[in-house]
């Protein structure tokens, strides 16, 4: 897709148009199924366009941080979520960050703090973010113990572990934009796109 057609639809005046570009081209493997969940960073003012697009189905979206005008949105479906939040990988590390015990609901929470809490002393995002937008854990695990560096490969994140499976996804992840995006572009609702 060219530099063109994305600047046309991300700075477009018609915030509904604007915002339904942002999540087909930044939510696609996540829409698509591939993935448990997606985060995306935007325009405050766009926030409220999110009921009218997903009214009705089976996703839900939290705001996970705001700031200078932006927000931090997560999206996921809850029975995924639960289910994959629930695999002992994944309890073991978010159970190192204070997730122990806990709800989706309040795990959101935590997490929500926790950016809110880093972001306020300018240290980025949490690490364990990176289980909830269902990266392998190994390769979170491993994005903390060698503090970023010394990945096999990067991507969709940093990949410590598995590098063919790694690209596989990638390769699926690319795919399900190139449709996502191509659907929306065709008029296709996000809703359609999702199905």
């Amino acid at each position: 897709m060219s530099t063109e057609v994305l600047s046309h639809f991300l700075k477009n005046n018609d915030r509904k148009l604007r915002l339904g570009f942002q999540v087909a081209l930044q939510c696609a493997p996540f829409l698509k199924g591939l993935k448990v969940s997606c985060v995306i960073s935007l325009d405050e003012e766009l926030y409220s366009g999110l009921s009218e697009i997903f009214t009705g189905m089976d996703i839900v979206y939290h705001m996970l941080s705001r700031s200078d005008g932006k927000c931090l949105v997560l999206f996921y479906r809850p029975i995924e979520m639960e289910v994959y939040l629930a695999h002992q990988k994944a309890q073991a590390l978010l159970g190192e960050y204070g997730y122990a015990g806990m709800c989706v609901e309040e795990m959101l929470r935590r997490l929500s703090e926790r950016i809110q809490e880093l972001s306020g002393r300018e240290m980025g995002f949490p690490h364990e973010i990176g289980v909830f937008l269902g990266y392998p854990p190994e390769d979170v695990k491993g994005f903390i113990e060698n503090e970023g560096k010394r990945y096999l490969m990067i991507g969709y994140w940093k990949v410590y572990s598995d590098l063919a499976r790694a690209r596989m996804i990638f390769q699926e992840y690319a795919h399900a934009r190139d449709c996502a995006v191509n659907e929306f572009l065709t008029g296709k609702s996000i809703r359609e796109i999702a199905l």
